[in-house]
């Protein structure tokens, strides 16, 4: 059986990183995440043109119709540029639609969704930061079929440039009465602030809601029963953020190497001493073990989704830790140059600790797996 990728994939990965190679260097990273906005529209325009956007959207609506695993290639090109852009927070909305939105919802937002018109995102975690369903505490007030939403959401990836909100509230008394609902920005009620982070190439903000109002046509899915939705979002979610942590994790290490084969110290590149060289052997090690287990991981997205939880806290506990650490012997291995503002080794340190948390810690993840494996 042969577990690699196929020539097709090798040739999208080669595809994606010569784009990005040419488009965008750390410097236009920089410029990008300098903008209000922090995405480059253009560059945005153009990866849709080459159907990156749509790559696991049917066909019928203007996708590619390909998996998880497909997604996972273009998303550690993504991730080893430090790519500012809104596709893991766009993708994510369309997989909600595809996982709960009617047959009217998806002929409706996912052909704009993959042609990189109409940016989505989800709206999960609140001031608990938890991820279970006691987290969600915006309330939706019943009116006959319509709601009314008061309340806010928190950490909402680019929701400074989102025309689609997937927003969970809870809609009954039962701990599990949980809805999904479409709310479009611009909606009277709704507004949007920006939160600032570590690492400006990973815009998050503040949804607030004033009363909004959700039609029964905006619902997603069923009401009270989005739960096992929402628990499918997060790990794809957790994935789509594993997987850019990789390419990352290779930019990080790829740039203290260059570095350490160059940096003279005793007449002899630093590269030769052990106790640099040795740290950069362990965390390729690192990078290659997280890599086997992502793509198992993107592979049971695909195959086996119901099943697919244990595989991804594996993934993303692994993921968490390894590369925060990496991204520290990133700066220290480089020096006094490591810390400085204008190198870029910081860039991939502050990736690597946005990564840490997003989408469950290290510790969540292996809560969960312990409880998934009977203990």
């Amino acid at each position: 059986m042969n577990f690699g990728f196929t020539e097709e994939q090798e040739l999208l990965r080669a595809e994606v990183r010569k784009f990005l190679d040419q488009n965008c260097p750390l410097d236009e990273v920089r410029k990008i995440a300098a903008t209000p906005e922090g995405v480059a529209r253009p560059l945005w325009d153009r990866m849709a043109e080459l159907g990156w956007v749509g790559l696991t959207l049917p066909d019928c609506y203007g996708g590619i119709g390909l998996g998880w695993v497909d997604l996972v290639v273009v998303l550690e090109e993504t991730g080893r540029s430090l790519f500012p852009s809104p596709l893991i927070a766009t993708v994510l909305g369309a997989t909600a639609l595809q996982l709960a939105g009617s047959e009217a919802q998806q002929k409706h937002w996912l052909p704009g969704i993959g042609s990189g018109q109409t940016l989505a995102t989800l709206a999960l975690l609140e001031s608990s930061d938890r991820l279970d369903p006691a987290g969600i505490a915006l309330v939706g007030k019943r009116d006959g079929s319509e709601f009314f939403l008061r309340g806010e959401k928190l950490f909402v990836m680019d929701a400074g440039v989102a025309d689609l909100f997937v927003v969970a509230f809870r809609s009954g008394p039962a701990d599990e009465d949980i809805s999904l609902a479409l709310v479009e920005r611009g909606l009277p009620g709704l507004s949007v602030e920006r939160l600032e982070t570590m690492d400006e190439t990973k815009r998050l903000g503040r949804v607030r809601f004033d009363d909004v109002r959700v039609s029964h046509d905006a619902l997603l899915g069923a009401p009270n029963r989005a739960c096992p939705v929402i628990a499918r979002l997060l790990d794809c979610g957790a994935v789509a953020v594993t997987a850019e942590a990789i390419g990352a994790a290779e930019g990080a290490l790829d740039l203290t190497v260059r570095f350490a084969k160059q940096r003279i110290q005793f007449d002899q590149p630093i590269g030769r001493f052990q106790g640099v060289k040795h740290p950069l052997a362990g965390h390729y090690v690192e990078i290659e073990s997280v890599k086997s287990l992502l793509y198992y991981a993107a592979w049971m997205l695909d195959q086996q989704p119901a099943e697919a939880a244990l595989s991804v806290s594996r993934a993303k506990a692994w993921a968490s830790d390894a590369f925060a650490g990496l991204g520290i012997d990133a700066v220290g291995l480089h020096g006094a140059i490591g810390y400085t503002w204008e190198y870029d080794a910081q860039l991939f340190l502050k990736r690597m600790k946005w990564v840490r948390s997003a989408f469950g810690d290290a510790g969540w993840h292996l809560e969960r797996i312990a409880a998934l494996g009977g203990l």
